[in-house]
C-alpha cells in the first residue's frame, strides 16, 4: 500500500468498524428511545443519563465533541445511540480511550483510560438495551475553551502565507519563518498548535530561533546504543532535532508540537519555557497528501507567565539514528541513553517512532545502580501521538541515566508495514523511521534569569 494513502484508510477503515454499531437493529433513535425509557425505569439498570453520560463527560468528550479531532459527537444520548454496540467493543477491548502506557508503571495526570468499573457500566448498559433513561439525570457538560484547548491565547502567530498542498506526490517537511518581534523575553506558560487543513497535516512543530547562541548550561549528554556486534549504520543527513540548515536544532529549540493525540502543554506555575527577545518561530510542517489538494495557514496560540518563573521547562531527546533494521526483523532492537551532569526533574515523556514502531520502554538508572522502569508503552501506536505527563515529577540527582529501549516490527505480519522487504533506516517520511525518547525537565538549583542569552 502506498505510505500517502495509508493515513486515509486507517480511518475508513475505524469509522466502518464504528459504523457496524449504528446498522445493528432497532437503529431508529426515535423508537429505541421510547424503547430505552421504559428499559431504564428497570431496578439496577444503567441508564445513558445517570450512569454512562458522567463517563463520557470525563474521559471522552474532551475529543468526542463538535470541532475537535474525534470523528462523532458523544454528548447527548442521540449522538451516542447509534454507537452503543461500536462503542462497547472499543471500551472493552481498551482500544478507547486511547491510552498505551503500561499501567504497571507511572502514574500521569492526563490518563483517559476507564477503570474496569466503568467498563463494566459501559457493557451492561448496552447488555441492556442502551437505555437513556430519565433526562433529568444528565450530568452538567463540562464547559470546553472554544477554538482552544488552552483558553485565550494573550497572542497568536500563524504562517505568513497559505500553503498550497498537491494532490499527490511525497512532500519535504515544510519550514516556514514567522517574526514575534518581541522586545523583551516571554516566559511561555501555554502553548496550542491549531493545524489548519488537518486532513493535510500530519504533525507540527514549532521551533525557537534565538537571535544569538544561547549559553544555557548543557546537562544532558546523549549516547546511541549499538548492540554488541551491530556495525554502526551510516548518520543521516539530518540529525534528530534539527530541521534544515540555518534552522533551529536539538531540543532546547522545540516550543510546541502537534499531532493527533498529543495534548497542548500546560505547565505548572513556577515552570515554564522561554522565547527570547527578538526571536523567529519555526513552524516545520509534515504534509501528507491524500488525492486531494488543500490549502494550510497554521497557527500557534501561547499563554505568557506573568512573572519570569523559578526553573525553565527544556525538551530533551534521547534518540539513535544509527540504526539499520533488516528486512523482515519483527522484533528489532534499538537503544539509547541520556546521562545528566546536574540534579534534574523530568515531567513528560513521549515515544516516538513510525509506523513500525513497536514498544518503547524509559528506564532510570541512579548512580548506586538501582534502576526502575518510569514508562512503557508495550504496543505503540504512530497514530496517536501521547506525552505522557507523570502525575509527579521523576526526580534524578546527578550522574543518573534514562535510559530508552525501543523494538521495531519489519516483517510481513506488521499490517502496517509499508515494504518488510527493505532495510529500514532513520528519516522523515513516515515509511522511513525514527527512534526518539522525547522529555521535558528541569535543572535543580538552577534558577532562571531573563538576561540568560
Amino acid at each position: 500500500m502506498r505510505p500517502d494513502r495509508l493515513r486515509a484508510v486507517l480511518i475508513l477503515a475505524l469509522l466502518g468498524i464504528w459504523c457496524a454499531g449504528a446498522l445493528a437493529p432497532g437503529g431508529d433513535v426515535a423508537a429505541q428511545g421510547q424503547e430505552s425509557q421504559r428499559a431504564g425505569a428497570a431496578a439496577g439498570v444503567p441508564t445513558f443519563s445517570r450512569d454512562v453520560a458522567p463517563i463520557f463527560y470525563d474521559k471522552c468528550v474532551s475529543c468526542h465533541r463538535p470541532g475537535e479531532v474525534a470523528p462523532m459527537s458523544l454528548i447527548t444520548y442521540r449522538d451516542v445511540r447509534p454507537w452503543a454496540s461500536a462503542i462497547r467493543e472499543k471500551v472493552t477491548t481498551r482500544v478507547m480511550p486511547p491510552w498505551h502506557a503500561d499501567r504497571q508503571y507511572g502514574t500521569f495526570r492526563n490518563d483517559l483510560s476507564l477503570t474496569q468499573r466503568e467498563i463494566d457500566t459501559i457493557a451492561s448498559w448496552v447488555a441492556a438495551g442502551a437505555s437513556e433513561g430519565n433526562p433529568s439525570d444528565l450530568p452538567t457538560l463540562p464547559k470546553f475553551p472554544v477554538g482552544w484547548q488552552i483558553g485565550t491565547p494573550d497572542q497568536v502567530f500563524e504562517m505568513q502565507a497559505d500553503y498550497q498542498v498537491p494532490a499527490s506526490g511525497e512532500i519535504e517537511y515544510q519550514y516556514f519563518e514567522v517574526p514575534t518581534n518581541f522586545t523583551e523575553d516571554k516566559w511561555m506558560q501555554a502553548g496550542e498548535v491549531r493545524a489548519g487543513d488537518r486532513a493535510h497535516v500530519h504533525h507540527i512543530i514549532v521551533y525557537v530561533r534565538e537571535p544569538k547562541p544561547s549559553n544555557r548550561p548543557t546537562v544532558v549528554s546523549v549516547r546511541p546504543i549499538l548492540s554488541p556486534g551491530q556495525a554502526p549504520a551510516p548518520p543521516p543527513t539530518r540529525a534528530p532535532g534539527t530541521t534544515r540548515p540555518n534552522a533551529p536544532g536539538g531540543g532546547d529549540a522545540m516550543l510546541v508540537n502537534w499531532a493527533v493525540g498529543e495534548d497542548a502543554p500546560v505547565y505548572l506555575p513556577g515552570t515554564a519555557k522561554r522565547i527570547p527577545a527578538g526571536s523567529t518561530l519555526i513552524f516545520q510542517v509534515h504534509y501528507t497528501t491524500n488525492g486531494t489538494p488543500g490549502l494550510d495557514r497554521s497557527r500557534i496560540g501561547l499563554i505568557f507567565a506573568k512573572e519570569p518563573p523559578r526553573q525553565e521547562i527544556r525538551t530533551g531527546i534521547i534518540a539513535n539514528p544509527l540504526f539499520a533494521i533488516p528486512a523482515g526483523e519483527p522484533n528489532h532492537r534499538v537503544e539509547a541513553e541520556a546521562t545528566f551532569s546536574e540534579d534534574v526533574r523530568v515531567w513528560t515523556m513521549h515515544p516516538h517512532m513510525h509506523l513500525r514502531g513497536k514498544d518503547m520502554t524509559y528506564t532510570a538508572v541512579y548512580p548506586d545502580g538501582r534502576s526502575q522502569i518510569v514508562l512503557n508503552v508495550p504496543k505503540f501506536d504512530f497514530g496517536w501521538q501521547t506525552d505522557y505527563w507523570l502525575a509527579e515529577p521523576l526526580t534524578l540527582p546527578k550522574g543518573s541515566k534514562l535510559h530508552v529501549r525501543a523494538h521495531f516490527d519489519n516483517s510481513a505480519a506488521n499490517r502496517s508495514n509499508p515494504d518488510p522487504s527493505k532495510v529500514v533506516r532513520w528519516g522523515d517520511q513516515t515509511w522511513e523511521e525514527m527512534m526518539i525518547g522525547f522529555f521535558t525537565y528541569t535543572v535543580e538549583g538552577q534558577p532562571t534569569r531573563s538576561s540568560l542569552q
